[in-house]
């Protein structure tokens, strides 16, 4: 008879535990919702505090499993607070003086305000500053660093990064190029052919170079309209250091290799960051909204043509709010003030008066 009632028993047990199982795995699953519907930071009071201290003590390491109001090692410094609010609430006799301990001497004052002064100067991590202080004679430990500066509330930001993209930027605004493709259709008889050309802008002047156009961008040509667009900035003496290009299929290896130089260089995108081609795709968007977009194009010529005409009137005619509110292409300094009196103002139009421009006669 207990060869038979044991075995139901345990048939029974295990059924039970299942069917907790999926009860629980159910709560996990509407808690996670519910909490998906809070705020990120919830406020709890010490009673609160108390309250899930005392249920969650009692799964030890499990609790990882099921916690979601804050992090595991938040719960573990509650836990530690409240023990110690515990063992300091009981009377304790006295004790036994510890014997005194030499520790290690404190860090000088003007050591510390160095520290300090790095990390806010350089935004640098614990090991450079480290090695700078090494080479100014102050022999001090990483972690010496690290006490400093979180005693100054300087704690590490895995998200800050020093260099920032503006910083770089600016740093090589003068000597940096940023390229990218652009394509319009062609009008055929066989229906919508795409015409891809290469736009490069020059980030400091905002001075742009646009390429002829193809219905077929091989190797060779991107190669080739680099070796044009290297003729250009060598024949009007422009400095080019940098050329930034995404990581389009289209750049042959040849197409690097006419900026690899001793005095120039590519630098390609991570991936996923259209951000990084900001200048040059905001050029694209200019060029297709307010020349491209007027016109249907019906053979390569025609938008060779077009294409040269805007580049002309972007560089010479197009203000630019980064420029002043001037065109990128122009004579130092403020323009002279017109006497609008005594002179005529003239209206130029181009491309059959789709672009404007105004000037005095």
């Amino acid at each position: 008879m207990a060869s038979i009632i044991h075995p139901l028993l345990a048939l029974l047990a295990s059924l039970s535990r299942q069917e907790l199982a999926r009860q629980v795995t159910y709560l996990r699953a509407e808690n996670q919702i519910l909490r998906s519907k809070l705020p990120d930071r919830i406020t709890l009071s010490n009673q609160e505090r108390r309250k899930l201290v005392r249920h969650g003590k009692k799964l030890g390491a499990r609790i990882k499993e099921v916690i979601s109001i804050v992090s595991y090692s938040t719960f573990r410094r509650w836990v530690r607070q409240m023990e110690g609010e515990e063992s300091a609430a009981k009377p304790s006799g006295p004790k036994p003086a510890a014997p005194t301990v030499q520790g290690r001497p404190k860090t000088d004052e003007d050591v510390r305000e160095l520290i300090i002064r790095i990390r806010t100067e350089t935004g640098w991590g614990y090991t450079k500053i480290r090695q700078a202080l090494n080479r100014l004679g102050h022999k001090v430990s990483r972690q010496t660093v690290s006490n400093v500066l979180k005693e100054a509330g300087l704690t590490p930001d895995p998200h800050a990064d020093p260099d920032t993209w503006n910083k770089f930027l600016k740093r090589h605004a003068d000597t940096l190029w940023q390229c990218d493709f652009a394509s319009k259709r062609k009008w055929t008889l066989k229906g919508m052919v795409d015409l891809y050309f290469l736009v490069f802008i020059h980030i400091g002047t905002r001075r742009i170079w646009v390429s002829p156009c193809t219905a077929n961008p091989t190797a060779d040509w991107t190669s080739q309209q680099a070796r044009n667009f290297a003729m250009h900035i060598d024949e009007h003496n422009l400095p080019c250091k940098m050329v930034m290009r995404d990581n389009d299929k289209k750049y042959p290896k040849t197409f690097d290799d006419v900026f690899t130089t001793p005095t120039c260089r590519i630098k390609r995108n991570v991936p996923a960051s259209p951000n990084l081609q900001a200048h040059v795709e905001r050029v694209i968007q200019t060029l297709k909204h307010e020349v491209l977009n007027g016109f249907c194009v019906v053979s390569e010529k025609h938008l060779d043509h077009i294409l040269r005409r805007a580049a002309d009137w972007y560089n010479h005619r197009r203000c630019h709010s980064a420029r002043g509110n001037l065109p990128p292409v122009r004579d130092e300094g403020e323009p002279p003030v017109i006497n609008l009196k005594k002179a005529k103002i003239v209206c130029d139009s181009e491309l059959g008066g789709h672009l404007k421009s105004y000037r005095a006669a």
